[in-house]
């Protein structure tokens, strides 16, 4: 039986629990995922990503490793601008679906199957919240990247504003289930992934977690008004 990505009573699951959740649900979403978040994000994913890949801030040919990749979106951007990516994700159902244009591994984010130092960059999409150890993550990041690379993290965000919370929490919180209730096979999907923000740390505590694992000029912007967030930093 499949393990629920929302518990009976709403919550969200943790540990093992929800490590498992987390792959068979995107498992099970992988034949719709890029129509849907083009949808969900009112087609603003694209221009995020090109700020995420812009955040490296690479030498051309810089190999990249495109973590949690899903379907390949940060990849193919990755390479439109002359980078080498590779691309792993712990969902073999998007590893399927994926049209990345370089080599793709199954793995997990907290024990990357990488030599250290073997790349110069590293990017993320909107997976930050979906790992079950953030600081186990950042530190296999950092041990990945040769010193001096980059990171960059796209992901999920709330505004701190009230006004532009209250129009979040209207989109995020109540069209984006209806919306996966419509367009997709698994409709628990997208009451978790609104929810998911839930996992992940605040903004101060976040950009802590990421220095503590190594990395200096740690920084962190918002877009959509304060919804998506930014996170990067440099390995010391």
């Amino acid at each position: 039986m499949p393990t629920r990505v929302l518990r009976t009573d709403g919550t969200l699951p943790e540990g093992a629990e929800k490590r498992r959740a987390v792959e068979e649900m995107f498992d099970r979403v992988a034949p719709d995922y890029d129509r849907v978040n083009r949808v969900i994000s009112l087609g603003r994913d694209h221009a995020w990503r090109t700020r995420t890949v812009e955040a490296l801030g690479l030498a051309p040919d810089g190999r990249v490793l495109d973590l949690a990749c899903g379907t390949g979106d940060l990849s193919r951007d990755a390479r439109s601008v002359g980078y080498a990516p590779i691309g792993i994700d712990i969902s073999a159902g998007m590893l399927d679906a994926a049209t990345a244009p370089g080599p793709l591994v199954r793995g997990d984010g907290a024990a990357l199957p990488f030599s250290s130092a073997s790349f110069d960059g590293v990017l993320c999409g909107f997976a930050l919240r979906n790992f079950v150890a953030l600081a186990t993550v950042f530190a296999e990041v950092g041990r990945v990247l040769r010193r001096g690379g980059r990171f960059a993290a796209l992901d999920a965000a709330v505004p701190t504003n009230a006004i532009l919370r209250a129009g979040n929490t209207i989109w995020f919180r109540g069209a984006v289930p209806l919306l996966g209730r419509l367009l997709a096979r698994d409709a628990d999907a997208y009451r978790y992934l609104p929810k998911s923000t839930a996992y992940l740390p605040d903004a101060d505590r976040l950009q802590i977690v990421l220095g503590d694992a190594g990395f200096v000029d740690v920084g962190r912007v918002t877009m959509m008004g304060g919804s998506v967030q930014l996170l990067t930093g440099t390995r010391a």
